[in-house]
């Protein structure tokens, strides 16, 4: 185990109905002014946007508005938010959404106090020395933005998908109520399920010795998935499976899964490419084709660390005698798993040929000044070789 910091400031308010005390939540903090920042209307049709307004107007909390982010955010409406929360002298942005609408808000609440442009941060040209604070009400089980110091914006100039860390992305408080998830239809809930175990996978696959206690809560954490994913696809309103879901997002990607590991997320940064490029693939179905693919091109290098995942996360029995074998029947179990939801694992079920993998292999290594880690080291022509793999 490795040296490590810990921290996770974000208030969680987790249950029925708890969205409707937003308006006493900000007022006991202190705020007056805020920015109410969400999608593309889908809290309208729900109600959920008269349910947030209404508890805004109760406890006198002022509000101007932002909405229409898109998923995969992009920069240009991050830019126009924060001029809106300077010229509106805004004091904390709330984020009503999924993902996207929260990783738009944490960018926006830092470029809106200082002068630098956001994608200097994305870059990381420039790093942020404050923040507005950020609060979320959640609508889709998935990025696990809600507790986590990450958050990916694109720039629509070149298509480039950054994300960057810093504890300024730690949301202040995050409402968390399953019901609200329950209009989610079953694609986006699918990716959702990818989108959770991949931010696990992407820290569990780590070549650090040692981190039995981050093993254990991440093969647990994996298995519960698996089995309240289903439970959801089958029934969207199975509070249980909604609830378990929920945290196991949450969970996820606050780092507790991955204190003590040095990690890469590998996974992630070849599917970045993926929804950069091509901006109608979901995040969480570019991961179902990502994973298998760099799965089966690394496992020869770490087959001890794959077999584990095969029988604590798969039911596997191991192979004593070829444990190269009860490897690869993890990497195939969880891929008809991603298969068995819907999910899509080659690119061709995108309808993504070979055109641009030179272009997005370029792009992943940072024009060749990193490699992709761990297990193997990709370059360019390596990740090329992953892509590759995606086709078949």
């Amino acid at each position: 185990m490795v040296d490590f910091t810990f921290y996770a400031p974000t208030k969680i308010y987790f249950g029925k109905g708890k969205q409707k005390l937003v308006g006493k939540i900000i007022k006991d903090y202190g705020f007056k002014k805020i920015m109410l920042h969400y999608g593309k209307g889908s809290i309208k049709r729900s109600g959920l946007y008269d349910e947030v307004t209404e508890s805004l107007k109760e406890n006198g909390i002022e509000y101007t508005e932002f909405g229409g982010v898109e998923p995969n955010p992009k920069l240009g409406p991050v830019r126009r938010g924060a001029e809106i929360c300077k010229n509106e002298n805004v004091e904390l942005i709330l984020a009503v959404g999924g993902g996207s609408v929260i990783d738009s808000a944490k960018v926006i609440a830092e470029a809106a106090v200082c002068d630098t442009d956001p994608w200097e941060f994305m870059n990381k040209t420039k790093i942020p020395e404050k923040s507005l604070p950020v609060g979320v009400i959640l609508t889709l089980s998935a990025t696990g933005s809600e507790m986590s110091a990450s958050a990916v914006i694109t720039n629509e100039d070149g298509g480039f998908k950054r994300g960057y860390t810093t504890d300024f992305h730690k949301p202040l408080f995050s409402i968390l109520n399953p019901e609200l998830t329950y209009t989610v239809d079953k694609f986006q809930t699918a990716c959702g399920i990818v989108d959770i175990m991949m931010h696990t996978i992407d820290r569990y696959f780590s070549e650090t010795k040692n981190v039995d206690i981050q093993d254990n809560i991440s093969e647990g954490l994996l298995r519960s998935v698996i089995k309240t994913g289903k439970d959801a696809l089958e029934n969207p309103e199975d509070y249980e499976a909604r609830a378990n879901l929920m945290w196991a997002g949450s969970l996820s990607h606050n780092d507790i899964t991955g204190a003590g590991r040095e990690w890469f997320f590998p996974c992630h940064q070849l599917e970045h490419e993926i929804s950069g490029r091509y901006d109608f693939v979901a995040h969480g179905a570019g991961l179902a084709v990502v994973f298998p693919a760099w799965a089966k091109y690394v496992y020869k290098s770490a087959v001890e660390r794959f077999c584990r995942f095969a029988v604590n996360v798969w039911n596997i029995d191991r192979n004593l005698d070829a444990p190269e074998k009860t490897a690869l029947e993890g990497i195939y179990a969880c891929e008809n798993y991603f298969k068995s939801i819907g999910m899509p694992v080659r690119l061709n079920e995108l309808g993504i040929g070979d055109e641009a993998f030179d272009e997005m292999a370029e792009k992943c290594t940072f024009f060749g000044k990193r490699v992709i880690k761990p297990f193997i080291d990709l370059d360019k022509e390596k990740i090329k070789e992953v892509y590759k793999l995606m086709l078949d």
